[in-house]
């Protein structure tokens, strides 16, 4: 603990709030509330046990800031906008992406539909699932609409409107036709409810219903038909085979059990819907929580702003915050952290679940280990950089016979690649075939980014500079070095038999076949190679589409990009006829045909 720590943790205040943990380079590591942020803050840097994770957060700290708050409220508000904005490693962080699908119905339409959809909350709409792990919420919509003849059309249908002829899904058995008036609103709301019985658990009805059109359809030899129920027969197994004993059918539950080794930590997720358990979810936690209560209680938070929340919520822990936490549910749930019966059952379940998988993580995480930061570490021993690798940039040029000259510039962040920070050059001041130039001037271009802070992407240090070739190509990007007076590690990657060279250092240094840090160089190499030959490809095509409409008369880079906007290549373009490409602004009568002529001409040649 440094002196700059030491004397804000004197002046911490007794009152509700945020704090942010920073590392030495100033990234946010951790973010977490706290009723008082003087009694919160101070327990990480006290000299008692903490768990292995807390343990190494505390040891990367280096700074922290805080927030007053006028209420834990507020403070959990804005913890969760903190998250969202640093991502820090240290917190639980639930991808925004995963919203798993539900099955819905629009109960303010006189006619509605079951649809498919991954938000929830609107006012009026009736909700199922959510369904993954083996349930597909396409196959329920179907197996339901099969048996209850729902519409799936999208007509607006109202009490008066009549549509002209049925659509061939009546003609099939599969809808009751409300846009005729073959149903009335009240025979289809008769519908609806048959469809929200089954969705709500019960299985008995739909079965039935399903069977027997099996068999008349197998009966009238439309075997075609009869296939596609024993298909939906079998969804209707599938959820039959998840049913809990003793549970009755109408009861929706969640199931939450944190499992920790101090070091690598899970929370399983065990969604039962009208009594049927309908899946299981493992998430690994590396959250830095004092307590594993309080781990729970922040995936809860993240959990439930996507989720529908069920009448109950069974938890391994018993949570301090509960009341915080009902206040941020749409009604009210029971919190059980002390279970019993089939409710304690579905707990044992859940901690198998999460306890079998955190041995799984533990191995998995073991060999990502190896293959990213052990092989840093071991790279960094081997060619006897200064610090870790951590970010690594690694750039490749690609040509034919010096035209359309490109070069990739590709970066791997704690041995993993990281996509969004790839950058692509074109060569623009190298004439003919000269690999040596053009590494110069790729690099010269991102370190002229860097120096002058400019663009998002270019302003971070890289710990270590990898060019693709030998000792010639490491000599002349070693003079770019030299001339923007930056002491950056630099090497290069030879493919023959993967020599790596180093700068005032005549011999290679060959490093052990098949070993991780080997590996990693010829990754960042190799998907440097493949971007670069990428990026070559679209360019080329690109200046040989450009360059044959070009010859057109007529034809300007504004009208061509119309052109290739609207046909997408010139082999759509040369099917195209003359009313097509006149319907595109400034595409006329004459320049048309102008256009067709050209194609027909180069055709007979």
């Amino acid at each position: 603990m440094n002196d700059r720590i030491k004397n804000k943790l004197k002046s911490l205040p007794s009152k509700s709030g945020v704090y942010v943990m920073k590392n030495s380079g100033g990234t946010v590591i951790y973010v977490g509330k706290a009723k008082s942020l003087k009694n919160r803050v101070s327990q990480y840097f006290r000299s008692s046990p903490k768990p292995s994770k807390v343990q190494a957060m505390v040891d990367s700290v280096d700074d922290f800031e805080y927030f007053i708050t006028v209420s834990e409220r507020d403070a959990l508000a804005l913890e969760s906008n903190l998250i969202k904005k640093y991502q820090p490693h240290y917190n639980i962080l639930l991808k925004d992406g995963k919203a798993f699908p539900y099955v819905a119905l629009n109960l303010n339409d006189p006619f509605p539909k079951l649809q498919i959809v991954r938000r929830i909350g609107k006012a009026g709409w009736k909700y199922f699932g959510p369904y993954f792990a083996g349930l597909n919420a396409a196959e329920i919509v179907k197996t339901a609409n099969s048996a209850f003849g729902l519409r799936t059309c999208n007509l607006k249908i109202t009490e008066t409107s009549v549509a002209k002829r049925e659509c061939l899904n009546y003609s099939l058995g599969l809808c009751c036709a409300p846009c005729t008036k073959r149903a009335s609103k009240e025979e289809y709301a008769a519908r609806v409810k048959k469809a929200i019985n089954f969705l709500s658990g019960n299985d008995e009805e739909i079965e039935s219903i399903l069977t027997e059109k099996m068999l008349n359809a197998s009966n009238n030899e439309n075997f075609e038909s009869a296939i596609t129920y024993r298909e939906r027969l079998k969804m209707v197994g599938k959820l039959k085979q998840r049913v809990v004993a003793n549970l009755p059918k109408d009861v929706n539950k969640d199931v939450f059990a944190y499992v920790t080794d101090g070091l690598n930590g899970v929370i399983t997720s065990m969604i039962v819907r009208g009594g049927k358990i309908l899946g299981v979810m493992n998430y690994p936690s590396d959250d830095a929580s004092l307590e594993e209560n309080q781990t729970l209680f922040n995936f809860l938070v993240q959990y439930y702003e996507k989720m529908m929340v069920p009448e109950e919520i069974i938890l391994s822990h018993n949570i301090d915050d509960a009341e915080l936490l009902l206040s941020t549910f749409p009604h009210s749930v029971k919190l059980n952290s002390n279970p019993h019966g089939v409710n304690l059952t579905l707990l044992k379940m859940a901690k198998e679940n999460a306890t079998e998988y955190l041995e799984k993580h533990i191995e998995k995480n073991k060999i990502k280990y190896a293959n990213t930061y052990g092989a840093l570490e071991k790279l960094k021993d081997a060619l006897l950089l200064p610090r870790l690798p951590v970010r690594m940039e690694c750039y490749d040029i690609s040509h034919i016979s010096g035209t359309n000259k490109v070069a990739s510039m590709v970066v791997f962040v704690g041995g993993e690649p990281a996509k969004s920070q790839y950058r692509k050059f074109k060569i623009k001041h190298v004439k003919g075939s000269n690999d040596f130039a053009s590494l110069q001037e790729a690099l010269s271009r991102r370190l002229a980014r860097l120096r002058d802070g400019n663009g998002e992407s270019f302003k971070e240090m890289p710990d270590l500079l990898v060019i693709d070739g030998g000792k010639g190509q490491l000599s002349s990007c070693q003079e770019i070095l030299k001339e923007f007076d930056m002491d950056i590690p630099m090497i290069s990657l030879a493919k023959r038999i993967e020599e790596v060279f180093l700068p005032n250092r005549s011999d290679p240094i060959l490093l052990r076949p098949g070993s991780a840090e080997l590996k990693l160089l010829q990754r960042i190499r190799d998907e440097a190679h493949r971007f670069a030959i990428t990026f070559h490809r679209n360019v080329r095509t690109k200046a040989q589409t450009h360059s044959e409409l070009e010859e057109i008369k007529g034809l300007g880079s504004k009208k061509i990009q119309i052109l290739l906007n609207a046909f997408g290549s010139i082999e759509e373009i040369k099917k195209a006829s003359i009313e097509e490409l006149c319907i595109l602004p400034g595409i006329h009568e004459a320049l048309a045909h102008e256009i067709k002529n050209h194609f027909a001409k180069n055709d007979l040649h």
